[in-house]
């Protein structure tokens, strides 16, 4: 089929809600390393990994190995039947993962993983309200849904009662007005009157990202969980670390959580862990897991084609030490993109850890309005050039920048140079 032949099914045959990126949706073709090829031959620098899922490069050697081997010996049989990749991978994640003692439960994606979390905490608590984040994305589940913080994600009224939402850490526009240091963390102090006012005041959980993805890679400030898990546990919930996007050393650390000093109680993970087949999983403290006695089954999860893909794919991050990489190369990105801020003023904000960079921009600095439309001419422009981002937040007006764990010195030069020649373009 050509490009054009599979526009014109996608507009036909699915939901309306399946938008792709760019005026003319990019008709993906085939992948390898950090580029992607279209299906007109023309060949563009990935930075953004089919949003931080191809956590290793497409179509990495080891990755695809593992799965064609697995895929010739066994491909489904559900979690009514255990496998050897599956307890073998579960065991790494006990074993690698911060929670001591723990157990796992895997799914699908992380909408599932979340969910499982947020069910979890309730059945061991044996309460019900939940803490989440304004700007927060949980996932496209009911419950994922109703624990979103942004209304463009949202698609419905809310129907299940009990999740409140906190102030985000979102240090550049500040619901207070304050500056960080001088703030005292207000957002995660003012957790506590959230629960006294606003709930029964025994909570079930709170739920963060350690960087808040499609939010627009939202960086909390240092001490925040050092403020606002205590409180949680004070009225008796616990902490779930949303993991989806910032685990596997996306962020220079093994678990984004790793940069804030806290442990969670459970935590959630999908996207780069099987780098790009379907998966999910949910980490938890074992007496929590334990509360989970009821019957419970994932047709999909535990399968053993993506666990041997999350095998193979963990296996590559510590054997080529990418989360070395990770630190050094997101230095590096960063500060080229502290750079661009200095030449164009509709660059409002560079934030990120590691390798999970983005760019806020805005008509004015002063005003801080977001340039939505700026964004979506900017997205255009850099896939003119060759090169692919993201983009996100509330407002539209947010860059994403995640390139594979895998990149090199070369290929962020070169990306930082197109992501220059298309800001100009754009005017930014």
């Amino acid at each position: 089929m050509t490009a054009a032949e599979i526009l014109a099914k996608q507009k036909e045959f699915l939901f309306p809600s399946v938008r792709p990126y760019y005026e003319e949706p990019l008709v993906a073709d085939r992948g390898q390393g950090l580029h992607l090829w279209d299906k007109d031959g023309r060949r563009y620098l990935d930075f953004f990994g089919g949003i931080l899922t191809v956590s290793v490069g497409h179509a990495h050697p080891k990755v695809t190995a593992a799965v064609t081997a697995q895929q010739q010996k066994l491909v489904h049989v559900s979690t009514l039947y255990p496998t050897e990749p599956q307890v073998q991978l579960a065991e790494k994640l006990v074993q690698i993962g911060p929670i001591k003692p723990a157990k796992v439960f895997f799914t699908n994606s992380g909408t599932e993983a979340n969910e499982t979390a947020i069910l979890t905490a309730k059945l061991a608590t044996g309460r019900r309200e939940v803490i989440a984040l304004r700007h927060s994305y949980g996932g496209r589940g009911a419950v994922a849904l109703n624990m979103m913080g942004q209304a463009p994600w949202r698609l419905m009224e809310s129907e299940i009662a009990g999740f409140k939402h906190a102030h985000a850490p979102y240090c550049y526009r500040c619901d207070f007005g304050l500056k960080y240091p001088d703030c005292g963390v207000r957002c995660a102090t003012d957790i506590e009157p959230l629960i006294q006012t606003e709930t029964s005041g025994k909570i079930a959980a709170f739920i963060a990202e350690p960087v808040m993805g499609v939010g627009g890679f939202i960086v909390p400030p240092p001490d925040y969980f050092k403020v606002a898990v205590p409180i949680i546990r004070k009225y008796g919930g616990v902490f779930i670390a949303d993991e989806v996007q910032t685990a596997w050393s996306r962020t220079g650390k093994p678990w984004g959580i790793d940069n804030y000093g806290v442990t969670p109680d459970i935590m959630t993970f999908a996207k780069g862990m099987a780098n790009g087949q379907p998966i999910g999983a949910t980490l938890a403290r074992a007496d929590l897991a334990d509360a989970l006695k009821g019957l419970s089954i994932s047709t999909f999860g535990g399968g053993p084609v993506s666990m041997a893909a999350a095998l193979a794919t963990i296996g590559v991050i510590e054997e080529e030490r990418l989360m070395h990489n990770a630190q050094l190369l997101g230095e590096r990105l960063k500060l080229g993109l502290t750079a661009l801020a200095e030449k164009h003023r509709g660059i409002g904000d560079v934030r990120g850890l590691g390798l999970m960079q983005a760019l806020e921009l805005v008509k004015d600095r002063g005003t801080k309005e977001p340039d939505a439309a700026g964004a979506t001419q900017l997205l255009e422009a850099t896939r003119r050039r060759g090169l692919l981002v993201g983009k996100g937040g509330l407002f539209g007006n947010t860059m994403r920048i995640a390139p594979a764990l895998t990149v090199n010195a070369a290929q962020v030069d070169e990306a930082l140079a197109l992501l220059g020649e298309a800001l100009a373009e754009a005017a930014i």
